[in-house]
């Protein structure tokens, strides 16, 4: 006996699940970082909703087709599996998206201690640039001499405090 929701069969159903849920995916990668702006607070995002209903439509219409269970058990085990490979999609791959994002950025603070290269050099009393080599690229900054006195470019130097966006430093020496 065919199982019928809605007066469809449950393939039918199965299907158009996939269908409806992949055009909302794609329209999920246009307009998702605008849902996540409006509200970030949510427990359950929407992705994890969208990946649950394709795993579960895509175990349903493996199970109508290829095994010979009853519809309502395969239903069942369909909801269970599509459970099981969204937790293991978000704790493998979204969380740690999630964390990599955040890592490539910098703060000013981190600065504090670095060594960096002069490559506009800094007059006495004035300024001048540094760049700063990092895991994310080269960072470049507006700094000054903390003790006042001229620095050449070229020279390595070590950064001891920041204030305004302007690293205050004094030349590095190897010892």
């Amino acid at each position: 006996m065919l199982l019928t929701l809605f007066g469809y069969p449950v393939e039918h159903i199965y299907l158009w699940l996939l269908v409806i849920n992949g055009i909302l995916i794609i329209l999920y990668l246009f307009f998702g970082d605008v849902i996540e702006a409006i509200d970030e607070t949510t427990f359950i995002k929407p992705v994890l909703i969208l990946a649950w209903i394709i795993f579960f439509s895509a175990s349903g219409l493996i199970f109508e087709k290829l095994s010979f269970i009853s519809s309502v058990f395969g239903m069942i085990i369909s909801a269970i599996v599509a459970f099981l490979l969204t937790v293991l999609l978000n704790v493998f791959v979204f969380i740690p998206l999630a964390n990599a994002e955040h890592s490539l950025s910098y703060t000013e603070e981190s600065l504090i201690g670095r060594v960096g290269r002069i490559i506009i050099s800094i007059p006495e009393d004035g300024f001048g640039e540094i760049f700063i080599e990092s895991k994310s690229g080269m960072i470049t900054k507006p700094a000054t001499s903390i003790e006042n006195i001229p620095i050449s470019e070229g020279e390595e130097v070590l950064v001891l405090k920041i204030e305004k966006g302007v690293l205050y430093v004094v030349p590095y020496e190897y010892e």
